[in-house]
This record gives structure tokens, sequence and C-alpha cells, in this order.
């Protein structure tokens, strides 16, 4: 397995993985349960750069050239400039009203949304590819990295806690009550 940055060509494949995380979150963003929508919504910000979504802030694991899972992440005091053209779009396509708490803040890189492919679910991919953004900028860089989990999500904040993050609050992002987990070279 490869562990890489993303490429525009990856970007129909990073939409697949991330979709697998991101449905439910996307029904909020376009106001309605339609999932050919809320795809087509997601593989259009994939594919586009400067924005919260794209392939510009993913990395990918590649098994014999098929992208089987993908990490979308930034740093958290850019998150403002790159929704923006999400809210954007959303607002003038989907849903007037929509303005979504911010789920990160300066001072971490914000793992936004990990998705793997599903006949590959249960094989460390996941896993690896947090291991990826722990060595780089955790130990490499000496960055704290954050995220959060829902907490319908057990088995997910499982495996984040024994990867090493801790738990250091709560957030509400679109109506969900979550909890913000970080791993930093001082703890």
């Amino acid at each position: 397995m490869v562990i890489r940055k993303a490429k525009y060509s990856d970007s129909a494949s990073i939409a697949n993985c991330l979709m697998l995380a991101m449905e439910q979150l996307l029904y909020e963003f376009i106001s309605k349960e339609d999932y050919d929508a809320a795809h087509a919504l997601l593989l259009y910000f994939v594919s586009q750069k400067d924005n919260q979504y794209s392939y510009e802030n993913c990395i990918v694991a590649e098994i014999e050239h098929e992208v089987v899972g993908a990490v979308n992440y930034y740093e958290g005091e850019k998150l403002i400039e790159l929704r923006e053209p999400i809210l954007n779009y959303v607002r003038d396509n989907f849903n007037k009203e929509f303005n979504p708490e911010n789920e990160t803040q300066a001072g971490e890189y914000y793992i936004d949304t990990l998705g793997v492919a599903p006949h590959m679910q249960g094989k460390g991919i996941g896993s690896q590819l947090l291991q990826y953004l722990i060595d780089h900028y955790t130990v490499k860089q000496r960055k704290t990295l954050g995220l959060l989990v829902d907490k319908e999500n057990p088995d997910a904040r499982k495996l984040y806690l024994k990867l090493g993050f801790k738990s250091v609050g709560k957030k509400v992002l679109v109506g969900h009550e979550m909890e913000h987990l970080q791993i930093n070279p001082l703890l």
C-alpha cells in the first residue's frame, strides 16, 4: 500500500470514500435525502481547488493503482477561507439558511473526513492513514491534529483513542453533538 498526496485524477475515488462518512451530513447541506445530489455536490468540490473538500487537502491510500481510502484535512485556521466557496454554493443552490458551526480552529491540523472503500474496510487502512498524519504532523512537525467523532460511532472513537488521541471537549456540528479529540506533541 502506498499513502500519498492526492491528485486531481483521484477526485472520483476520493468522493466515493469520503461519501461513506459524510452522507448524512451532506443531506443537511442540501436539505434532502438524495444520495445522487449529495454525491454530486461532494465530487464537485473534491475536484475543485481552494475549498475545504478539495483533493488538494487529501491524502489517499492506494493498492495496485486503486485508491481504497482517503483523508481530508487542513489547517484549522483556514476553515473560514476554505469553507466560503461551499457555503456560497450551498446557500445559492440548496439551503439559504445553511450556517454550520465551526468544527475546528487555529492551533490544529483538522482531520475533517476519513473514508475507506467498503471492500477494503477492516484491513487497517484507516489506521494507517491516520498514523501517516500523526507521523508527519505530530511527530515530525510537532503539530496538533484534531478531529470530531460522533457519539453514535463508538468504534471510530475507540480507534482514535488507541492511536493516541485524547478528548478535549465537545462541539456541535450541523446540530449533532460531537466529541473533539486531539493528539499533540505535548500530551
